[in-house]
């Protein structure tokens, strides 16, 4: 590919309940969940009014209209984890019987007005939240896993082409099993050590939380952009990493808003200018409080992003359709 443009990234994690049961009660998280359902439709307006692409990595669970297609759509074989804690299937007996009845664990209807707009991707965050680096679990199981995803996903007529792993656990071995189901490319994560997923335990950790939370207003960890020609072919997959999460407003450190948002533009503006890759993302349900506030960040991103696409032929896409690209040259 002649490297004459950059790109611009954006991924969301669409969870709902099924990627933070491990963490969090959904009564401490209650209005977050509920409000996914204006922030998407929102974030999709916003997005196309700015000619902005994206990647919505869904779990295959939301996909299910209702307790009956989610039960039949189980692979054979599940996660063993040695931590039981992560084991999402233990939830099921206490999940409503459709998105009307559950709003936290079925987005059927989201789903459909995200395929309603054809600029945008849905992409695979695994069926279940599955943690490739976690112990216990398998490859085999993996395999169930990603190919009860592809299934549901076919039966509304959509076609994963791309994946994002769930906690960005990323391990190699696992790419062969997702380009066995047409997989092209993941998002990985970024180079620094902070960001290293390996060891799930180091992650979490409270000093890589805290160099991650200073790393939003500081450039402790350095743009994260890179050339089309760095973009790693693992296995037939195309690695496509994260440059930066866009965190949620946060009321403590309203204050140092400017400085986070800053901090993202002028990756954006690195990325334009050297003609490399600026990938961000977050979660939906990220936006579920402070919505406006939000919201007024992203747009403020977006329309940096529009002066760069102008001055610089900056371009906006989709996981897939940058791998697409990629592929091609």
């Amino acid at each position: 590919m002649s490297p004459t443009n950059g790109y611009f990234i954006v991924s969301l994690d669409f969870e709902l309940f099924w990627g933070l049961f491990d963490v969090k009660k959904i009564s401490d998280y209650e209005k977050n969940l509920l409000n996914v359902r204006k922030v998407i439709p929102r974030l999709l307006d916003l997005a196309d009014s700015y000619d902005v692409k994206l990647s919505f990595a869904a779990i295959g669970f939301l996909f299910a209209k209702n307790k009956e297609e989610l039960l039949d759509s189980f692979p054979d074989l599940k996660p063993t984890y040695e931590n039981s804690t992560f084991n999402p299937y233990k939830l099921i007996d206490n999940v409503g019987k459709n998105e009307e009845d559950d709003p936290f664990h079925y987005a059927n209807s989201l789903i459909k007005l995200i395929q309603a707009r054809e600029s945008h991707e849905i992409a695979s965050h695994t069926f279940s939240h599955y943690y490739v680096n976690e112990s216990g679990q398998t490859l085999e199981q993996f395999d169930a896993d990603l190919k009860a995803a592809v299934s549901i996903a076919n039966k509304n007529n959509i076609s994963l082409s791309s994946i994002v792993f769930p906690r960005n656990q990323i391990n190699t071995d696992y790419l062969e099993i997702c380009k066995k189901y047409g997989i092209t490319c993941y998002r990985g994560t970024e180079k620094h050590w902070m960001f290293n997923t390996q060891n799930t335990k180091t992650l979490s950790s409270p000093a890589h939380k805290a160099f991650r939370l200073l790393d939003a207003y500081f450039n402790l960890s350095g743009y994260n952009t890179y050339k089309i020609s760095e973009v790693k072919n693992d296995s037939g997959i195309i690695n496509i990493p994260s440059s930066k999460f866009f965190r949620p407003y946060n009321k403590t450190l309203g204050f140092m808003e400017p400085m986070r948002i800053t901090r993202i533009k002028k990756g954006l503006a690195y990325a334009a200018t050297k003609k490399e890759v600026y990938h961000i993302w977050w979660h939906p349900h990220n936006f579920g409080s402070n919505i406006e506030e939000n919201f007024n960040n992203l747009e403020e991103i977006f329309k940096h992003y529009k002066t760069l696409n102008s001055e610089f032929n900056f371009k906006s896409e989709t996981m897939k359709g940058l791998a697409t690209k990629i592929r091609h040259s």
